[in-house]
């Protein structure tokens, strides 16, 4: 469990080793994917499909910073250039489990978090419908094992070229043997990533709004490339890199007999 706070204290120190590259290709892969969805009535659906292949991107800049390698900003579509279409199919996949999500909240508060999420408008009553907070929770409760199955599935397809199913499955059952680094993870990213920031910003804009204003800026310039630079680290720690030694399980435990470095 401790090395799920530790993820997030290597992905500061591997930022640090080239805040610049791993800066850009945070914040370009955001920035690519609200390009594409601002397209009317495509944007959105083609924005998932390219979710795993620019998250690729974004990993292969972190490992290229790890392996002391020096590449340049083109990395981040480095992803088009191996399985794209098992990474494709991965973003469909989500896609497509993320609505069933949506889906199954109308059964609960008629369709209000939809429309929601969907760019829909809803009157102040309807917010403040006690259904609108179920339907809220019964998302999250749902959406959890579509993020475990999601969480290193692009990774795996890319460098173990697992087609998309298998890198689905094997990205759930390494969250779910990981639980417990993986909670104490969220607990640091909610602490250090939201909670903390919050508060200090928060203090010093009680004693000098200005100052609060300009500290607001560059906080999310080193959150972001930190936040994803960690899900390198705990990706590299859980199963190693293509040509390491696995370990697919808990780290320092056996792998599983049938683990991604023998698939085909």
């Amino acid at each position: 469990m401790q090395r799920g706070w530790a993820w997030l204290r290597d992905g500061l120190a591997l930022w640090l080793r080239n805040p610049a590259l791993l800066t850009f290709a945070a914040f370009g892969y955001l920035l690519a994917l609200l390009v594409v969805s601002m397209f009317p009535f495509v944007g959105q659906a083609i924005a998932s499909l390219l979710m795993p292949v620019l998250s690729l991107g974004v990993l292969n800049a972190c490992r290229a910073v790890d392996a002391g390698r020096k590449v340049g900003p083109d990395v981040l579509f480095s992803g088009f250039k191996g399985n794209l279409p098992e990474l494709i199919k991965i973003g469909g996949l989500y896609l497509v489990a993320s609505f069933a999500v949506l889906f199954l909240t109308t059964l609960v508060d008629g369709g209000t978090l939809m429309r929601v999420m969907t760019g829909g408008k809803i009157d102040e009553a309807a917010a403040a419908e006690p259904a609108l907070t179920v339907s809220l929770i019964v998302a999250l409760v749902l959406s959890t094992p579509v993020m475990m199955a999601y969480w290193f599935a692009p990774l795996l397809a890319g460098w173990w070229k697992l087609p998309a199913a298998k890198a689905l499955f094997f990205s759930f059952y390494a969250c779910l043997r990981n639980w417990r680094p993986f909670l104490a993870y969220s607990i640091a990213l909610a602490v250090f990533g939201a909670l903390l920031p919050g508060l200090i910003v928060g203090v010093i804009g009680m004693v000098s709004p200005t100052l609060a204003t300009l500290l607001s800026v560059p906080v999310p310039l080193v959150l972001v490339p930190v936040v994803f630079a960690s899900f390198y680290v705990n990706a590299r720690e859980v199963f190693g890199l293509p040509g390491d030694v696995l370990a697919t399980a808990v780290p320092g435990d056996t792998p599983p007999e049938d683990h991604p470095g023998d698939a085909g």
